[in-house]
């Protein structure tokens, strides 16, 4: 059973001081940020239009698996700011405009949503995309909600991020080195500048973890258990397009990350080995029957994993998306 969370909430007014201390190495000023429009074509210049021609003759080359994937992880960047909203609903947690925790939320969802601001543009200009169809999924993900499972529970929400977020900088690298590949060297310099922010907020996530472990190590294992049985669940699971079922898009949506090795089972299981190892789990003290019940269960979690995606197909069938032109 996890605890109450009105201690938890105690655990991160007691944890205030640590993110106070580090929130400028966890955000970028706006004034040292990269925005969507330092990658794009400028419509103010003579040269636009053929910077915009030459944008769309690159991407043409790219896969259509790949476009899908691109598109499904814009419509998920867009989404995601909305997310954070996650905070603010936990009892008796302080939001004051100066808090601590209010400064790191608020900075975290501004950062995140350049993010689909410009793959949202990068691709209106590709011409390879019918925009209103990825409009309405972005519409419908946004309004349909989200279960992550945590129950606005902090502990678990920080789970969730840590995993999310190392998920994310998987995804965008991948896609980076794959446009390269394919010649899109715009593309490639975008994802990878959007996943050097994931990695960085997945370090900030994992700090704050590894924070918890400290002062409240049994319910922050019990947390970590609780999140792992459930599995972590990509925000887009909801994902759809206009006439399709709930679910069924974002299935399809996993199995072109999956062909083209964007995003794989056997990722989730090195994620999860990783957050083993940086968390320090296998030596974390203070725990009680319960939670070296739980820690045994995450310890040994990794090599079930392994076994189960050793014996995934990765998929073949081809879904034509109404989103690709």
């Amino acid at each position: 059973m996890i605890a109450s969370l009105a201690s938890k909430v105690e655990v991160l007014k007691y944890l205030e001081t640590f993110v106070s201390e580090n929130i400028n190495n966890f955000l970028k000023t706006v004034e040292n940020s990269w925005q969507p429009s330092d990658f794009l074509p400028d419509a103010n210049m003579d040269s636009f239009f053929e910077e915009v021609k030459n944008l769309q003759e690159r991407a043409k080359e790219l896969s259509y698996d790949l476009l899908a994937v691109l598109i499904g992880d814009t419509i998920t960047e867009e989404a995601l700011p909305t997310y954070e909203s996650w905070l603010f609903a936990i009892s008796d947690m302080n939001t004051d405009e100066d808090s601590p925790w209010t400064k790191w939320n608020r900075g975290w969802t501004a950062e995140e949503n350049r993010h689909g601001d410009l793959l949202n543009r990068y691709l209106y200009l590709s011409g390879r995309v019918n925009m209103r169809e990825m409009e309405a999924s972005t519409q419908y993900l946004i309004a349909d909600g989200f279960d992550l499972q945590t129950g606005h529970d902090p502990y678990r929400s920080f789970v969730y991020t840590s995993y999310q977020e190392t998920a994310t900088n998987i995804s965008h690298r991948r896609v980076a080195q794959l446009a390269k590949k394919d010649g899109d060297l715009l593309l490639a310099k975008i994802c990878g500048n959007i996943a050097s922010d994931e990695a960085r907020h997945a370090k900030v996530y994992k700090s704050f973890v590894s924070q918890v472990f400290e002062v409240d190590p049994n319910n922050m294992m019990l947390a970590f258990e609780d999140m792992m049985r459930k599995k972590i669940v990509m925000p887009a699971h909801y994902m759809r397009e206009l006439g399709v079922e709930m679910g069924k898009t974002f299935g399809h949506f996993t199995d072109a990350a999956q062909r083209i090795g964007v995003y794989t089972a056997r990722d989730y299981t090195d994620i999860l080995e990783t957050l083993l190892t940086d968390w320090k789990v296998a030596s974390v003290t203070g725990l009680n029957e319960a939670g070296e019940k739980a820690r045994d269960y995450v310890m040994a979690l990794p090599e079930r994993l392994k076994r189960v995606a050793d014996r995934m197909k990765v998929p073949q069938l081809e879904y034509k998306f109404r989103w690709i032109k």
